[in-house]
């Protein structure tokens, strides 16, 4: 299984951008979907996690009511929408799957495959 990840960049404090996980070698329906960041010289952060059918999904705190999390099957995509962004958003941005039997994973140890990671930078 293989994950790409796209749609970083550099924004001004308060836009919006839409990262996209293409999944490939596999069928994006057999997985959960799992959003993580890591900014320099900190460990790695659950953002969002998406099951199976798109039915549930979980952000965590410090993004709640700014990111949303969704997924098209049928394009083998997961996407994370994210508004008002804030400085404190900066960094890398990676998708990642997991096979196993739930959906509520927040620790990136339960993950399989991993993408490349997106940059994300918000600055004035």
């Amino acid at each position: 299984v293989q994950l790409q990840a796209s749609g970083g960049g550099i924004v001004q404090p308060g836009a919006s951008l839409r990262l996209s996980c293409v999944v490939s070698g596999g069928t994006s329906a057999d997985y959960v979907i799992g959003w993580f960041r890591q900014a320099l010289g900190e460990e790695r952060e659950f953002v969002a996690v998406s099951s199976r059918t798109g039915g549930s999904s979980h952000v965590a705190d410090s993004v709640k009511g700014r990111f949303t999390v969704s997924r098209d099957n049928a394009k083998n995509t997961g996407y994370l929408q994210m508004d008002s962004l804030k400085p404190e958003d900066t960094g890398v941005y990676y998708c990642a799957v997991t096979g196993k039997i739930n959906w509520y994973y927040i620790s990136w140890r339960d993950y399989q495959y991993w993408g490349q990671g997106t940059q994300v930078t918000v600055s004035s």
